[in-house]
Protein backbone atom coordinates (compact mmCIF):
# COMPACT_ATOMS: atom_id res chain seq x y z
CA UNK A 1 0.00 0.00 0.00
CA UNK A 2 1.49 3.18 -0.98
CA UNK A 3 1.57 5.53 2.20
CA UNK A 4 4.52 7.62 0.77
CA UNK A 5 5.66 9.38 -2.96
CA UNK A 6 7.39 12.68 -4.02
CA UNK A 7 6.74 15.81 -5.73
CA UNK A 8 9.13 17.91 -7.40
CA UNK A 9 7.61 19.09 -10.16
CA UNK A 10 7.11 23.28 -10.67
CA UNK A 11 3.12 24.38 -9.63
CA UNK A 12 2.80 25.85 -13.60
CA UNK A 13 3.95 22.32 -14.59
CA UNK A 14 1.09 20.66 -13.10
CA UNK A 15 -1.71 23.33 -14.10
CA UNK A 16 -0.41 22.74 -17.76
CA UNK A 17 -0.40 18.87 -17.52
CA UNK A 18 -3.80 18.79 -15.99
CA UNK A 19 -5.18 21.89 -17.41
CA UNK A 20 -6.13 23.78 -14.56
CA UNK A 21 -7.72 26.60 -14.70
CA UNK A 22 -7.53 27.92 -11.28
CA UNK A 23 -5.04 27.82 -8.81
CA UNK A 24 -5.99 28.12 -4.71
CA UNK A 25 -2.53 26.33 -3.69
CA UNK A 26 -0.72 28.86 -2.61
CA UNK A 27 3.06 28.97 -2.72
CA UNK A 28 4.57 25.22 -3.48
CA UNK A 29 7.98 23.83 -1.52
CA UNK A 30 10.47 22.67 -4.49
CA UNK A 31 9.94 19.07 -2.85
CA UNK A 32 7.20 17.60 -1.36
CA UNK A 33 7.80 14.39 0.79
CA UNK A 34 3.67 13.25 1.47
CA UNK A 35 3.09 11.06 4.04
CA UNK A 36 -0.96 10.31 5.10
CA UNK A 37 -3.25 12.94 7.05
CA UNK A 38 -0.87 15.92 5.74
CA UNK A 39 -1.83 18.76 2.74
CA UNK A 40 -0.63 17.70 -0.48
CA UNK A 41 -1.34 18.92 -3.84
CA UNK A 42 -4.66 17.67 -5.76
CA UNK A 43 -6.45 18.91 -9.31
CA UNK A 44 -10.11 18.49 -8.35
CA UNK A 45 -13.21 18.99 -10.21
CA UNK A 46 -14.42 22.13 -7.77
CA UNK A 47 -18.14 22.56 -6.99
CA UNK A 48 -18.32 25.17 -9.38
CA UNK A 49 -17.72 23.12 -11.97
CA UNK A 50 -14.01 24.97 -12.44
CA UNK A 51 -10.66 22.58 -12.83
CA UNK A 52 -8.34 23.52 -9.76
CA UNK A 53 -5.01 23.12 -8.13
CA UNK A 54 -5.88 22.87 -4.36
CA UNK A 55 -4.09 21.76 -0.80
CA UNK A 56 -6.31 19.26 0.69
CA UNK A 57 -5.44 16.68 3.57
CA UNK A 58 -4.58 12.97 2.28
CA UNK A 59 -7.05 10.26 3.41
CA UNK A 60 -10.25 9.91 2.96
CA UNK A 61 -13.09 8.96 5.32
CA UNK A 62 -13.33 5.45 6.85
CA UNK A 63 -16.21 3.75 6.56
CA UNK A 64 -19.07 3.84 9.07
CA UNK A 65 -18.67 0.17 9.72
CA UNK A 66 -15.09 -0.05 10.73
CA UNK A 67 -15.44 3.26 12.93
CA UNK A 68 -18.29 1.43 14.80
CA UNK A 69 -15.99 -1.63 15.60
CA UNK A 70 -13.59 1.27 16.88
CA UNK A 71 -15.78 2.90 19.17
CA UNK A 72 -17.20 -0.32 20.21
CA UNK A 73 -13.75 -1.83 21.12
CA UNK A 74 -13.43 1.75 23.09
CA UNK A 75 -16.56 1.26 25.05
CA UNK A 76 -16.15 -2.44 26.63
CA UNK A 77 -12.72 -1.68 27.53
CA UNK A 78 -14.59 1.70 29.26
CA UNK A 79 -17.42 -0.43 30.28
CA UNK A 80 -14.85 -3.08 31.79
CA UNK A 81 -13.26 -0.26 34.22
CA UNK A 82 -16.87 0.68 35.56
CA UNK A 83 -16.92 3.58 33.69
CA UNK A 84 -20.38 5.10 32.25
CA UNK A 85 -20.59 5.16 28.27
CA UNK A 86 -22.20 7.55 26.20
CA UNK A 87 -21.42 5.22 22.84
CA UNK A 88 -23.21 8.26 20.12
CA UNK A 89 -21.09 10.87 21.58
CA UNK A 90 -17.97 7.97 21.42
CA UNK A 91 -18.85 7.17 18.20
CA UNK A 92 -18.77 10.57 16.86
CA UNK A 93 -15.21 11.48 18.49
CA UNK A 94 -13.58 8.12 17.67
CA UNK A 95 -10.47 9.31 15.48
CA UNK A 96 -10.46 8.28 11.63
CA UNK A 97 -6.95 9.12 10.54
CA UNK A 98 -8.33 8.55 7.19
CA UNK A 99 -8.35 5.74 4.04
CA UNK A 100 -5.17 6.70 1.46
CA UNK A 101 -5.53 4.11 -0.74
CA UNK A 102 -9.29 3.16 -2.38
CA UNK A 103 -9.41 -0.71 -4.39
CA UNK A 104 -12.68 -1.82 -4.03
CA UNK A 105 -14.29 0.77 -6.06
CA UNK A 106 -18.08 -1.81 -5.73
CA UNK A 107 -18.28 -0.82 -2.13
CA UNK A 108 -20.75 1.40 -1.41
CA UNK A 109 -18.80 2.87 0.88
CA UNK A 110 -16.76 4.54 -1.82
CA UNK A 111 -19.87 4.41 -5.07
CA UNK A 112 -21.13 7.75 -3.51
CA UNK A 113 -17.83 9.20 -4.16
CA UNK A 114 -17.00 7.94 -7.90
CA UNK A 115 -18.91 10.55 -10.32
CA UNK A 116 -16.88 13.21 -11.65
CA UNK A 117 -17.80 15.78 -9.06
CA UNK A 118 -15.65 14.00 -6.82
CA UNK A 119 -12.93 13.26 -8.84
CA UNK A 120 -9.36 14.57 -8.36
CA UNK A 121 -5.81 13.67 -9.82
CA UNK A 122 -3.16 13.69 -7.93
CA UNK A 123 0.48 14.66 -8.94
CA UNK A 124 3.61 13.09 -8.01
CA UNK A 125 7.27 12.03 -9.81
CA UNK A 126 7.44 9.01 -7.73
CA UNK A 127 6.35 6.84 -5.29
CA UNK A 128 7.76 4.20 -2.09
CA UNK A 129 6.51 0.76 -1.18
CA UNK A 130 8.22 -0.71 1.98
CA UNK A 131 10.26 -3.28 0.32
CA UNK A 132 10.47 -6.42 3.42
CA UNK A 133 13.88 -8.26 1.16
CA UNK A 134 15.87 -5.30 1.40
CA UNK A 135 15.45 -5.45 5.76
CA UNK A 136 18.75 -5.59 7.79
CA UNK A 137 18.55 -7.65 10.74
CA UNK A 138 17.16 -5.41 13.10
CA UNK A 139 16.63 -1.93 10.80
CA UNK A 140 13.76 -0.64 9.78
CA UNK A 141 12.12 -1.84 6.54
CA UNK A 142 13.70 0.42 3.74
CA UNK A 143 11.28 1.88 0.71
CA UNK A 144 11.72 0.51 -3.03
CA UNK A 145 10.75 4.06 -5.57
CA UNK A 146 9.31 3.74 -8.61
CA UNK A 147 8.58 6.33 -11.18
CA UNK A 148 7.92 6.79 -15.00
CA UNK A 149 11.94 6.60 -16.08
CA UNK A 150 15.19 7.52 -14.79
CA UNK A 151 14.29 11.65 -14.96
CA UNK A 152 11.42 10.74 -12.67
CA UNK A 153 8.78 12.53 -15.45
CA UNK A 154 5.34 14.33 -13.93
CA UNK A 155 2.42 11.48 -13.07
CA UNK A 156 -0.50 11.84 -11.53
CA UNK A 157 -2.58 9.12 -9.50
CA UNK A 158 -6.45 9.10 -10.52
CA UNK A 159 -8.54 9.94 -7.10
CA UNK A 160 -11.30 11.10 -5.23
CA UNK A 161 -12.23 13.87 -2.43
CA UNK A 162 -14.73 15.10 -0.21
CA UNK A 163 -15.55 18.29 0.41
CA UNK A 164 -15.86 19.60 4.16
CA UNK A 165 -16.05 15.88 5.89
CA UNK A 166 -16.46 16.22 10.00
CA UNK A 167 -14.66 13.78 11.71
CA UNK A 168 -11.73 13.56 14.11
CA UNK A 169 -8.78 13.32 12.72
CA UNK A 170 -6.24 13.01 15.73
CA UNK A 171 -7.41 13.14 19.15
CA UNK A 172 -5.69 16.79 19.70
CA UNK A 173 -7.62 18.58 16.74
CA UNK A 174 -11.14 17.19 18.01
CA UNK A 175 -13.95 17.61 15.70
CA UNK A 176 -12.82 19.38 12.50
CA UNK A 177 -14.47 20.00 9.02
CA UNK A 178 -11.97 20.05 6.36
CA UNK A 179 -11.53 18.73 2.42
CA UNK A 180 -10.14 15.09 2.30
CA UNK A 181 -8.60 12.66 -0.77
CA UNK A 182 -6.93 9.54 -1.26
CA UNK A 183 -6.17 7.28 -5.01
CA UNK A 184 -7.45 4.15 -6.34
CA UNK A 185 -5.27 0.89 -6.42
CA UNK A 186 -5.23 -1.63 -8.56
CA UNK A 187 -3.24 -5.33 -9.09
CA UNK A 188 -0.24 -4.42 -9.59
CA UNK A 189 2.48 -4.73 -12.70
CA UNK A 190 5.63 -7.01 -12.51
CA UNK A 191 7.90 -4.04 -11.64
CA UNK A 192 6.00 -2.84 -8.77
CA UNK A 193 4.58 -6.81 -7.80
CA UNK A 194 8.49 -7.95 -7.28
CA UNK A 195 8.19 -5.59 -4.37
CA UNK A 196 4.47 -5.39 -3.12
CA UNK A 197 2.41 -8.44 -4.42
CA UNK A 198 -1.23 -7.02 -3.78
CA UNK A 199 -1.68 -3.84 -5.20
CA UNK A 200 -0.32 -0.24 -7.43
CA UNK A 201 -1.39 3.08 -7.53
CA UNK A 202 -3.73 3.56 -10.19
CA UNK A 203 -1.52 6.00 -12.53
CA UNK A 204 -1.63 8.33 -15.17
CA UNK A 205 0.89 9.66 -17.80
CA UNK A 206 -0.95 11.57 -20.22
CA UNK A 207 -2.84 14.41 -19.92
CA UNK A 208 -5.48 12.55 -22.43
CA UNK A 209 -5.49 10.13 -19.66
CA UNK A 210 -6.48 12.70 -16.90
CA UNK A 211 -9.07 14.65 -19.19
CA UNK A 212 -10.85 11.16 -19.20
CA UNK A 213 -10.58 10.17 -15.81
CA UNK A 214 -12.02 13.94 -14.70
CA UNK A 215 -14.91 14.37 -17.09
CA UNK A 216 -15.94 10.48 -18.18
CA UNK A 217 -19.06 8.77 -16.71
CA UNK A 218 -17.82 6.40 -14.48
CA UNK A 219 -18.63 3.78 -16.54
CA UNK A 220 -15.84 4.66 -19.11
CA UNK A 221 -13.42 5.91 -16.38
CA UNK A 222 -13.46 2.92 -14.28
CA UNK A 223 -11.56 1.35 -16.89
CA UNK A 224 -8.28 4.04 -16.13
CA UNK A 225 -8.46 1.80 -12.81
CA UNK A 226 -5.52 -0.63 -14.14
CA UNK A 227 -2.02 -1.36 -13.82
CA UNK A 228 0.62 0.25 -15.66
CA UNK A 229 2.63 -1.83 -18.50
CA UNK A 230 5.37 -3.12 -17.19
CA UNK A 231 7.56 -1.21 -19.66
CA UNK A 232 5.83 1.73 -18.51
CA UNK A 233 7.60 2.35 -14.82
CA UNK A 234 10.90 1.41 -13.53
CA UNK A 235 11.83 0.61 -10.03
CA UNK A 236 14.83 3.61 -9.15
CA UNK A 237 18.02 2.56 -7.31
CA UNK A 238 18.43 3.36 -3.81
CA UNK A 239 18.59 6.88 -3.02
CA UNK A 240 21.92 7.86 -1.40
Amino acid sequence: MCNLYNLTTSQAAIRDFARAARDVLGNMEPTIDVYPDRLAPIVRNAPDGVRELAAVRWGMPSSRQALFEAASKRADKLRAKGKPVDFDTLLTMEPDGGTTNVRNTASQHWKRWLGVENRCIVPLNRFAEPDPASKQDGGRTPNAWFAGDASEPLMAFAGIWVKDWTSVRKVKEGLITTDLYAFLTCPPNSVVGAVHPKAMPVILKSAEEVDAWLTLPWEEAKALQRPLPDDALIRLPPLA
